[in-house]
């Protein structure tokens, strides 16, 4: 009997198959690390909302914005403008701050601005 890992799928390839491919993949490697930030960002965000007891909705509706647009931002595959961060930061009783780091990664050198 075959595992889940071993099924193969509609299009061809099991999971493991095709984890393996991406793994090995440098285009899909560059692309995780480009999206990272904003995975990041939107792990931070449905954090922040849930302690705060928010839907999406009630979350988008405090920013002036739509539920769609919060959904995008916590999908952690879409960037938020400053604006939006900022009216999110204010929404959740918190502060935005922006920045930026020079120098060796081990001792950088931060320059940051903090909005409301």
């Amino acid at each position: 009997m075959k595992t889940k890992t071993e099924t193969q799928t509609p299009i061809g390839s099991t999971h493991a198959q095709a984890q393996k491919r991406r793994a090995k993949s440098t285009a899909y490697q560059a692309e995780l690390a480009r999206l990272a930030p904003y995975e990041a960002l939107a792990r931070n965000l449905i954090g922040y909302r849930i302690e705060h007891g928010l839907t999406q909705a009630q979350l988008a509706k405090r920013v002036g914005t739509s539920h769609s647009a919060i959904s995008r931002i916590e999908s952690g595959h879409h960037a938020a403008t400053p604006e939006t961060l900022r009216k999110l930061a204010t929404a959740l009783d918190m502060r935005l701050v922006i920045g930026f780091e020079r120098g060796p990664k081990k001792a950088p050198k931060r320059d940051l601005v903090v909005f409301g």
